[in-house]
């Protein structure tokens, strides 16, 4: 028997409030309080992708405390969700440019959830170098 994890999928997506909000988000995370890594010299041309951007940013407190209410409530809405039967969800979290903190957090969020639900990622406005 399915279960309502077992057609449920989510849309994790990172993106620049400078590049404007994405359309079709369900629930939109802002995290233009985080330290922002473009005023670090050495990470200013990186991406979230990059291990030296992700460890800056996920090596704050104000990163960690987000991370831990972010999936309590998540791990909410997920759930009632799923009772409802809606089969996806999109979760957009965005930064200034799309590039280092609103990347950090997406990958962050699509490893956390991958093993309980069928995840997906993009980076809308992250540079391509």
């Amino acid at each position: 028997k399915l279960t309502s994890h077992d057609v449920f999928s989510i849309s994790f997506v990172s993106f620049g409030y400078k590049h404007g909000v994405p359309l079709d988000a369900d629930i939109i995370f802002d995290t233009r309080f985080l330290p922002n890594p473009y005023y670090v010299d050495e990470l200013k041309e990186l991406t979230g992708d990059d291990a030296p951007v992700y460890d800056y940013v996920m090596k704050f407190d104000e990163t960690k405390q987000l991370l831990k209410h972010l999936t309590q409530t998540l791990d909410f809405c997920f759930e009632s969700y799923a009772k409802q039967n809606k089969n996806h969800l999109s979760v957009c979290i965005g930064c200034t440019g799309g590039h280092h903190r609103s990347v950090s957090v997406t990958n962050w969020l699509y490893e956390h959830y991958k093993k309980k639900y069928h995840c997906f990622k993009s980076h809308r406005d992250k540079k391509v170098r």
